[in-house]
């Protein structure tokens, strides 16, 4: 379960710590006080890309941190093990996130650094979010597929079918390269042969060309480097009073004066540093005037190396590495169109052998989303009538297709809200509250067969009525009986089922807008309610009828 969740300097929040308890949390409060801030943090922490945008004006940074207190951290820990993280320790995670004004994105787990794709794998484990506008989501014929699929447990026999694909795909992109090469194959040969053969010849080697620049700019300079380097090791030891001879003296002199005031030792010690180090100065100064020679037939070589490169430079590529990949993409092209046929026809073999074992992989995924296509459309159905479709029906309708990522079906829900009706297609229904609920049936269903412990309503009862908010309302708590449940509602029917309340409000502080949110008692969670019935000005009328509905949702 999420046990406790901070957010820091995002938008409208200041700084503020809302503690989770297990079953049912509503989180109410007025339009505009911040509520889907906490949905957007938690969207943050599992995953979305972030915007630096949100991070509260006049702050450097916010932040959103959420704790987690997992009964069974088996499959989080699996994917924190694969990307060498340590596991949870007594099935406790924590997840930070931080977002700098400057763009910048601090991500954590557990005080590990990690990337958002860690975050995304293992926020997807923990957290099933659901926003005001997800329940498009449902018209998607491919988010039904995955429906049908998860209700079914059909994720090993999908994941075999989409291997068997992406190798299919993968052939069928190398013959339609090799196939591309159309007509003209010994024209494209003739080019690929000729680059080969330029860069093969003029063997360029990465790092070679700043050591012949460095070469060049020494044997081009020589006659005046050797005359420099003349003047400094006269100057430093070899002329007639050099420094090395004056510093000789001097230790002799500093030997005489330490016999007599023993406090020029430190003197006398850094004389001969000195001397040391000018004597080490010549040697290297040596060092460079033996490496220089004015030979004109090296430095002509240097020239035209260089030039070599230049001109693979403005023909090929800027840099050295990507010129030798381009050899290497051009040799191994050159060998394609060589060998074109032998590799066609051994594509083609290949490409039958894996088409047999994707049709068959097919077959069987098809053969057993028909078993549990009734059985879901059922499901649905009976959660449905208990959502206020007396008479309604869901159906799952497969149809053959070509093969795809997901399979060889197409799916399409189907929906007749009342009896007599046609089953119409799901995406042809233009009321949301109706979709809102077909949806929440579907989150009902899945919720018995997925092991996810945190499920997060922003809004799912958003154009439903009051009477239909209480069938929400006690749809949510059979849901809260399996996993952690989350709800942002505006609707009375449904807040009264929480076993949890939280009010979000706004206030001004310091003439600035800040959002809070705070655990309502018995008595402070009575007002609420009346207040989202009838508005600020609370009446005894609404009290009593905010107090009975309470106690009706707890009976």
């Amino acid at each position: 379960m999420l046990a406790t969740l901070r957010v820091k300097n995002l938008a409208l929040v200041e700084n503020i710590r809302v503690e989770f308890q297990p079953g049912l949390n509503v989180i109410t409060g007025e339009t505009g006080a911040g509520k889907s801030i906490l949905m957007g943090a938690l969207s943050l922490l599992t995953g979305e890309r972030a915007d630096h945008g949100l991070v509260r004006s006049g702050a450097e940074a916010c932040g959103a941190e959420a704790f987690f207190q997992l009964s069974d951290s088996s499959a989080v820990d699996a994917v924190l093990e694969k990307y060498s993280l340590n596991p949870c320790e007594d099935g406790q995670l924590i997840i930070r996130r931080i977002i700098r004004a400057s763009g910048s994105t601090q991500n954590l787990i557990n005080d590990s650094p990690v990337t958002l794709q860690v975050l995304k794998e293992v926020g997807e484990l923990l957290v099933d979010l659901h926003g005001p506008h997800d329940h498009q989501s449902l018209l998607n014929p491919e988010f039904q597929v995955d429906l049908l699929d998860a209700f079914g447990h059909l994720w090993d026999a999908r994941a075999a079918y989409e291997e068997d694909y992406r190798r299919m795909r993968a052939i069928e992109e190398r013959r339609a390269a090799l196939e591309g090469a159309g007509e003209d194959v010994a024209g494209q040969m003739d080019l690929l042969a000729y680059r080969v053969k330029e860069i093969e010849e003029s063997a360029p080697v990465e790092g070679e060309e700043e050591k012949v620049a460095e070469e060049q700019a020494l044997v081009g300079n020589a006659q005046r480097i050797l005359e420099l380097c003349g003047g400094v090791l006269n100057a430093l030891s070899e002329g007639e009073g050099s420094a090395f001879d004056g510093m000789v003296g001097a230790q002799r002199t500093l030997d005489e004066l330490v016999r007599l005031a023993p406090e020029a030792e430190e003197w006398r010690t850094e004389a001969r540093d000195l001397a040391a180090r000018t004597q080490a100065l010549s040697v290297a100064v040596h060092g460079l005037a033996d490496r220089v020679e004015a030979d004109p037939s090296r430095l002509q070589w240097l020239d035209e190396r260089l030039a070599v490169y230049q001109r693979l430079k403005r023909k090929y590529a800027p840099t050295v590495p990507e010129i030798l990949d381009i050899l290497k993409q051009s040799k191994s092209r050159l060998q394609d169109l060589r060998t074109r046929g032998e590799q066609l026809a051994a594509l083609k073999v290949e490409y039958d052998q894996v088409r047999k074992t994707l049709d068959e992989r097919g077959q069987a995924l098809r053969k057993k989303r028909r078993e549990v296509s009734a059985k879901l459309a059922e499901a649905v159905t009976r959660e449905l009538r208990l959502l206020g479709f007396a008479h309604g029906s869901f159906a799952v309708e497969l149809r053959d297709a070509e093969p795809k990522g997901s399979g060889l079906d197409d799916v399409e829900f189907g929906f007749a809200p009342n009896v007599g009706e046609a089953m119409r297609p799901l995406r042809a229904i233009a009321s949301s509250g109706e979709i809102s609920r077909v949806m929440l049936a579907t989150k009902v269903v899945l919720a018995a067969h997925d092991r996810i412990p945190v499920m997060v309503f922003d809004e799912i009862d958003a154009n439903v009525g009051g009477e239909m908010g209480t069938a929400v309302g006690r749809k949510l708590e059979e849901v809260a009986r399996r996993h952690q449940v989350i709800c942002i509602t505006h609707l009375p029917q449904v807040a009264v089922f929480g076993k949890t309340h939280l009010a979000v409000s706004k206030s001004v502080r310091d003439g600035r807008t800040v959002t809070e949110v705070n655990p309502l008692d018995e008595k402070s969670r009575v007002e609420e309610v009346a207040r989202m019935l009838g508005g600020r000005d609370l009446t005894s009328v609404t009290v009593k009828h905010a107090r009975e509905m309470l106690e009706g949702a707890r009976g």
